[in-house]
């Protein structure tokens, strides 16, 4: 049999056939590794982040320091807590431009900070200046959230816990609210000031279903509260030099020092540390 032969036109229409699937399989194999990059690049989005604002953008540091025992200190707890989670609180305290969010770690940059907890009201009617641009800042850089209230003892705690309500929109993922109370009433007793912190903490819970966090120092705590808020999530201040912020009392947060350095912050914060890993801290907040 001869060999079977193409005329010009079809030879031309063959070739073309074949550079057009060649094309078409190059175009399919561009989008399949378009669309790997894209995923990618969302699943490593905070860690690439991250390691850019470290490395690339210029952000300039200030020499922090703290004294020797306090470094000392500061470096034993973190040794001592390596399997825990890490965080901080700010307040109108830090100026806005003194934050870089997207590169915030402690101990020489080794240790991410998980949470950032900010104040967002006062008392009857104040609230926090930056509270508003903080809060709107930590989601963007997916950091889990707690907002406080600052309770003031001698202004009533219907209207403080209502401040709080008009001001702070937690959503899921956030934590609990968290009531701040760490002034010695000079008007009324402690039997009244334990009365009406519980009726504060009863229309917050009412209206989140989930009890808030009480956040106090260690003796304020031993000395007032001991015995009246057992069944709460616990947050205690101890700048001493200690092991755990409370020798005999179950506690969830501890403040270890108010003199924190943290790698993108031009300005020394409170630090914390969360009594466990990151997914059990995200168990703890709202749904």
């Amino acid at each position: 049999m001869s060999p079977k032969k193409y005329t010009k036109k079809t030879a031309k229409r063959v070739h073309k056939t074949r550079r057009n699937n060649y094309f078409f399989r190059r175009k399919i194999l561009l989008g399949i590794l378009i669309i790997a990059l894209f995923g990618t690049g969302l699943y490593l989005k905070q860690s690439i982040s991250y390691y850019y604002a470290l490395y690339f953008n210029k952000f300039t540091h200030k020499k922090l320091h703290n004294n020797e025992k306090e470094t000392l200190r500061i470096q034993k707890i973190l040794s001592n807590n390596l399997d825990k989670t890490y965080g901080f609180d700010i307040s109108h305290y830090q100026n806005r431009e003194d934050i870089k969010w997207e590169s915030l770690s402690i101990g020489n940059k080794t240790i991410p900070l998980e949470f950032v907890v900010m104040r967002a009201t006062m008392g009857n009617r104040s609230a926090d200046k930056h509270f508003d641009e903080f809060w709107q800042q930590a989601k963007k850089h997916n950091l889990v959230r707690g907002a406080y209230h600052f309770y003031r003892d001698d202004e009533d705690p219907v209207i403080q816990a209502n401040n709080f309500l008009e001001n702070v929109k937690l959503e899921s993922g956030d934590l609990p609210p968290i009531l701040d109370i760490e002034k010695i009433p000079r008007r009324k007793s402690n039997k009244n000031l334990v009365a009406d912190l519980k009726i504060w903490c009863k229309i917050i819970e009412e209206t989140y279903g989930e009890k808030p966090i009480i956040y106090t120092y260690y003796h304020y705590y031993k000395d007032f509260l001991k015995g009246e808020f057992d069944d709460y999530p616990l947050w205690l201040a101890n700048y001493n030099d200690v092991p755990t912020p409370s020798p005999d009392d179950q506690w969830d947060f501890w403040q270890f020092t108010e003199n924190g350095i943290v790698h993108g912050i031009n300005t020394k914060v409170d630090l914390d540390v969360y009594n466990g890993g990151v997914w059990s801290l995200k168990s703890l907040t709202l749904d």
